[in-house]
């Protein structure tokens, strides 16, 4: 079984507070634990949503579509 969220690295960050459901938490917790076994290195689920969060965007049709939609050329 291979994980969809690989390698992170290290990027810039912004801080965004956020309630979750304990049943997300204990979800979370559990693939944060498959990540760590898989990759080698000890990682938090706290870590690994920002990934999630951005594959989901990025996977996303409609979303893409949107943006696609929304964004003006620009002039040479």
């Amino acid at each position: 079984m291979k994980l969809k969220i690989g390698p992170l690295p290290n990027p810039e960050k912004v801080k965004l507070l956020v309630q979750i459901s304990v049943e997300l938490k204990e979800s979370l917790d559990q693939y944060a634990q498959l990540h760590s076994q898989q990759s080698g290195r000890k990682v938090d689920a706290a870590t690994l949503i920002p990934y999630m969060l951005k594959l989901f965007l990025d996977r996303d049709r409609g979303f893409r579509s949107m943006r696609r939609s929304s964004q003006t050329p620009t002039d040479q």
